[in-house]
């Protein structure tokens, strides 16, 4: 089989979390333990940072993983859902798993697959982890897939653990409340290895706090360690932050090239894992941070994070796509100049459509449309729950047409966005 025929052979042999849903999740870690014997726990032979959480955990996952590239190490980054090819899942150094690892792997391991018949995404954890073992990486940023405790990723022992936040996402799989989802969260925590949280959140705190206490893991919250005071988006696309450490300066003016004013959450995440890595075996200097915040896109190529695609109309494209996601971009939105709003929107059917759909802006006119996999909510049912919320507009069945009819409309002065599903935005890119 070529590249293209493996995939297509994976999507429609395994099941897949990003197309099916809740039918492709497993909820104990048999195969990937399986796996990781058959494999001859290639994870051991490399170091790992592990990161989980309901928002920013992608976002965090890249910018340490610039940082650590600038720092001159050999760095592996695995991460999920893929946007436009299975390949950026998997990346060393910025640069995707080459076609021919992925058949040869498929190919040569055929057996223990259909043996086992495992998901897509503990398929696609143990390929991570043997690539990464054979290019003999210095580190890998593990982020994880869903929740924590069973997510694939979570057989790791790694440098750091970082739990960047708890959302309402998936509840269907990991619970409806903030504290059950937390408790899957604190899932990766684990004995003697330090603990960062991102936000401290008085309702889950204790979670995190118990938990460390019962493994001995050193806790620290990054919103007590570092502050972002002010926030700037110059005219060449890049944010400026001055933070603020223990009452005093620490950055006055550090650039970053992801956009989107969300990133002001996920900043002090990344300041503070890198202390917490500094006293760990890493050497990491001040420049290092610098250039690696500096180069996010350009080191690891990282998209779908408040991505310009076009000007003149603006079209922004984000994948946030739970109501914590949600609400950051619609507070964007309102402070970015423009004339008229063009929504090009879709969700899958397992999120709380209702939720999410309360959140949006009523004078905007919406395209409401539907992303190419199944899990994908139908463009009419969301379009119904929308008049329920006061928004309106027309539907159309796929992707591109609802974006080439929101070009149609609108005139250079507006702002078309375009999500609601990581998936609406991979059907653009």
């Amino acid at each position: 089989m070529n590249y293209q025929q493996t995939i297509q052979h994976l999507f429609s042999q395994l099941p897949m979390y990003q197309r099916v849903g809740k039918a492709a999740y497993k909820a104990n870690l048999n195969n990937t333990l399986a796996l990781d014997q058959y494999f001859n726990h290639p994870h051991r032979l490399f170091k790992t940072i592990h990161v989980a959480g309901t928002n920013g955990k992608g976002s965090v996952s890249h910018m340490l993983a610039s940082v650590l590239m600038e720092a001159g190490y050999r760095v592996g980054l695995y991460t999920s859902p893929h946007l436009k090819d299975f390949r950026e899942r998997i990346r060393i150094n910025g640069k995707m798993i080459s076609e021919n690892h992925v058949v040869e792997f498929v190919e040569n391991h055929k057996k223990i697959f259909e043996s086992l018949k495992p998901s897509f995404f503990e398929m696609t954890v143990a390929m991570a982890f043997h690539y990464f073992a054979m290019e003999k990486v210095d580190i890998a940023v593990v982020e994880v897939g869903l929740g924590g405790r069973l997510d694939s990723t979570n057989i790791i022992t790694p440098q750091l653990s970082i739990i960047t936040n708890i959302g309402l996402d998936h509840t269907d799989l990991l619970g409806n409340s903030l504290k059950s989802i937390a408790i899957e969260k604190a899932g990766i925590i684990k004995p003697n290895v330090p603990v960062l949280i991102g936000e401290t959140q008085p309702e889950v705190k204790d979670i995190f706090v118990e938990r460390a206490k019962e493994l001995n893991a050193p806790i620290t919250f990054a919103d007590s360690e570092y502050r972002v005071i002010s926030q700037m988006i110059s005219e060449n696309g890049l944010q400026y932050f001055a933070v603020e450490g223990n009452n005093d300066m620490k950055f006055g003016s550090l650039c970053v090239d992801l956009m989107g004013l969300y990133q002001s959450k996920n900043l002090p995440v990344v300041l503070a894992a890198i202390d917490l890595l500094r006293r760990g075996e890493l050497s990491i200097a001040q420049n290092d941070i610098q250039e690696g915040l500096k180069s996010v896109v350009r080191n690891t190529s990282l998209m779908g994070r408040w991505q310009i695609i076009d000007h003149s109309p603006l079209i922004v494209c984000d994948t946030g796509h739970n109501a914590e996601g949600i609400k950051q971009i619609v507070n964007q939105l309102l402070t970015t100049p423009h004339n008229l709003l063009h929504i090009v929107f879709g969700v899958v059917g397992d999120k709380d459509a209702g939720a999410i759909l309360s959140l949006l802006p009523k004078n905007a006119n919406y395209f409401f449309t539907k992303a190419s996999i199944p899990r994908a909510l139908n463009e009419n049912q969301l379009y119904s729950l929308a008049l329920e919320h006061g928004l309106h507009g027309k539907t159309y069945p796929n992707v591109p047409e609802a974006l080439s009819a929101a070009k149609e409309q609108a005139a250079k002065n507006d702002l078309i966005f375009i999500g609601g599903s990581t998936f609406v935005v991979a059907d653009v890119l």
